[in-house]
């Protein structure tokens, strides 16, 4: 039993971290795809959105979006779909320790402690944005990636 519950919590983990595709996005919801125009469709099925698509369109072509932000534009209504991401960023981290401005062992001046030593790199994700699309009456008006 024990190893049957491991066994399972160790798929569902392995699940949930599987990125999502267009395809698997795709057959998760058919209906929303066969209500696509066919050029839409073909473009939904390689990852790729155009100006003048719908918010499903897109929606299936890239996931769901990281943030959403609702505004107006000449009376018409707007909207921002901001995708992001995370970018790993090594960095080190600083203790002190000592007596005294520069330390009793000596070392480089740190404004915050007497003496800085390094305990080695450590890896930090940094969240940043990839991605935005911008939605003028429920169609898209512009996007741009980051390369």
């Amino acid at each position: 039993m024990r190893n049957l519950l491991m066994l399972v919590s160790s798929g569902c983990i392995l699940a949930s971290c599987a990125p999502s595709t267009p395809q698997a996005r795709i057959q998760e919801n058919p209906a929303r795809f066969a209500a696509l125009p066919a050029n839409q469709q073909a473009l939904v099925e390689g990852g790729e959105i155009s100006r003048g698509m719908s918010r499903d369109a897109v929606d299936l072509a890239w996931g769901p979006p990281s943030s959403r932000f609702e505004g107006s534009k000449g009376g018409k209504a707007t909207e921002r779909w901001d995708y992001t991401g995370v970018r790993p960023v090594r960095t080190h981290f600083s203790g002190g320790f000592g007596y005294g401005r520069y330390g009793r062992y000596g070392g480089r001046y740190h404004p915050y402690s007497s003496y800085v030593f390094d305990v080695g790199p450590e890896i930090a994700y940094l969240p940043y944005r990839r991605a935005t699309v911008w939605f003028l009456d429920r169609r898209v008006d512009s996007w741009e990636t980051m390369r």
